[in-house]
């Protein structure tokens, strides 16, 4: 796989977005939260989705200029409408939000709905991070993981994310979904054309399956068995049900509902960690921690114990020195993107 120059895909996705409508400063911001994405190892949360969001975009179904628009506050409560704008561009003004009412009142929390997929919630949780906030984010996702002892897909995979600052040089990042793979390698898998690992997902009979097409028709798997569904459960009501977003079943796809809008519902809750604690004497007490989890016996085979956010953050540092790794099916899909906007496709293998 070949790779490529930051700052590169990043104006080149940032032209294609503006080409599909979106304005220049919230292209910038979609190019910045996929590119992190890609930056950080999690490609299926990256440059590949463009494609699809435009897709949307020329199919109506997300308003590329949609203005965010609270419809309810108190003192430090938002209920936001995101207007079927892009997920990343309203979550990241909405936690601009959130970031002034916490620092006035110590915490603030946010309901977001009608929104799309809004790619990494280590994104969101990152940043809050860098101003010494801490954020709780959870969002619900299209249909794809069953409840405990089902084989329909019901539930998103439905991630829960917070991010802690650290004097390491990055944050103690916690980025999980409540299924026991993102659904993101299954649509990668499928794209690339390969099989999955057993034990991820079962077909639309319930039967065990290594095929991703058929996972993606049927069910991938919950974490921990009963109690990943029940955290799935938990994230649906913060997101789905208490945002007056679409719920559960009810999410629209991005890949196979191209006739209608997916609805899908964030919830934030942000905390100024100047209310509770000096944000220094916070950093020295996670560093403690830190220091605490790397120093325990490891297991037999074990070199070096990793902290949450610590593979995530040397995957970036390599990737700032050799560029983002991007596979040929997305650079078809750029190179699409490109010829139908009357677009340079300028993107060049890079390396040191």
């Amino acid at each position: 796989m070949n790779r490529y120059a930051i700052d590169k895909v990043e104006g080149l996705v940032t032209d294609v977005a503006v080409a599909a409508g979106v304005p220049r400063d919230d292209a910038a911001l979609l190019a910045d939260s996929l590119v992190d994405a890609d930056l950080h190892g999690t490609s299926t949360h990256g440059v590949s989705r463009l494609n699809i969001y435009v897709r949307r975009i020329q199919a109506g179904l997300i308003d590329p200029a949609a203005e965010l628009l609270v419809e309810k506050r108190r003192p430090a409560v938002l209920v936001v409408d995101a207007n079927h704008g892009l997920g990343q561009v309203q979550a990241a003004k909405t936690l601009d939000l959130l970031t002034s009412l916490a620092g006035e009142y110590g915490i603030a929390s946010a309901t977001i709905r009608n929104s799309q997929h809004f790619g990494a919630l280590s994104y969101y949780c990152n940043r809050a991070a860098e101003q010494d906030m801490v954020l709780l984010a959870m969002t619900n996702c299209e249909p794809a993981m069953s409840p405990a002892g089902g084989c329909e897909a019901f539930f998103g995979t439905n991630p829960i994310a917070s991010s802690f600052p650290t004097g390491k040089g990055f944050p103690l990042k916690v980025d999980l979904a409540t299924s026991l793979v993102a659904r993101g390698n299954v649509i990668a898998a499928n794209k690339a054309g390969k099989p999955i690992p057993e034990g991820w997902a079962l077909d639309v009979d319930g039967n065990p399956t290594t095929d991703a097409a058929a996972a993606l028709e049927g069910t991938v798997l919950t974490m921990a068995g009963h109690k990943g569904s029940a955290l799935a459960a938990m994230v649906e009501l913060f997101s789905g049900v208490l945002s007056g977003a679409a719920v559960a079943s009810q999410v629209g796809s991005m890949y196979k509902h191209m006739d209608r809008k997916q609805n899908v519902g964030h919830f934030f809750s942000l905390v100024d960690v100047a209310a509770f604690l000096d944000p220094a004497e916070l950093r020295a007490r996670v560093d403690r921690m830190i220091d605490g989890m790397k120093a325990c016996r490891r297991r037999p085979g074990v070199d070096e114990i990793l902290v949450p956010g610590e593979p995530e953050s040397r995957k970036a540092e390599d990737n700032r020195r050799h560029g983002i790794p991007i596979g040929e099916a997305t650079l078809e899909e750029l190179k699409t993107l490109c010829q139908e906007f009357n677009l340079g496709f300028t993107l060049v293998p890079c390396c040191d």
